[in-house]
């Protein structure tokens, strides 16, 4: 087990947290996580592009001129993708651009991002997000006391006051343990959890 201290947000030490070795030494593995962050990625896209084929554009279906004699190239009716305001050939129809991969490979790159957070000491594991008010102000001032750059908040019971604060800075995003993904952790320099969601998240990563 891997020994973690846990801190109050004025960077008080309030005790510590065990968490499973098969977590905090995961291996770092370059094309699980790839594989993840494509999943991820390719989960956020609608899908819901379109472009009117033949039979959906308006016109009449009526052969334009009769076949021969004319002297001019065959054609069929103004519907015809080779037209002007004619359909489109092979265009985009709405579809789903989930990539699937196996939940082991989910959960084995998570657990490698967390380790290598830890390693590198851009993790912060804290008792509560508990803050006397809800002004953003005074947020920033503990960011920078905490000399905190882009941070992912993860959490298991959210706190009125810090959401309230700080959903009007970009640099923090607060996400519940169990919506946290590879894609976010990568996307922010530091990550913020708390005790109760860390292990929250070490519960699915064991099972």
């Amino acid at each position: 087990m891997t020994t973690l201290k846990v801190y109050n947000l004025e960077k008080q030490e309030k005790g510590t947290v065990e968490l499973h070795d098969k977590i905090a030494e995961m291996p770092l593995n370059p094309f699980v996580l790839k594989d993840a962050v494509v999943a991820y990625q390719s989960s956020l896209q609608m899908g819901t592009h379109k472009a009117k084929g033949r039979s959906e554009v308006a016109g009449s279906g009526k052969k334009l001129f009769r076949q021969k004699g004319t002297g001019n190239a065959r054609v069929g009716n103004v519907q015809s993708p080779i037209r002007r305001h004619g359909g489109v050939a092979f265009g985009p129809v709405p579809r789903s651009h989930e990539v699937s991969i196996n939940k082991k490979v989910k959960k084995k790159a998570l657990a490698s991002v967390l380790a290598m957070k830890i390693k590198n000491s851009e993790i912060l594991v804290v008792e509560d997000l508990k803050l006397v008010d809800h002004k953003t102000k005074n947020l920033v001032k503990i960011m920078q006391d905490l000399k905190l750059e882009k941070t992912l908040v993860v959490f298991s019971k959210e706190e009125k006051n810090f959401a309230l604060a700080s959903r009007n800075l970009q640099s923090v995003k607060c996400v519940h343990s169990s919506g946290v993904n590879v894609f976010d952790v990568l996307n922010h320099k530091h990550t913020i959890i708390t005790k109760d969601a860390l292990l929250d998240i070490e519960g699915r990563l064991l099972k």
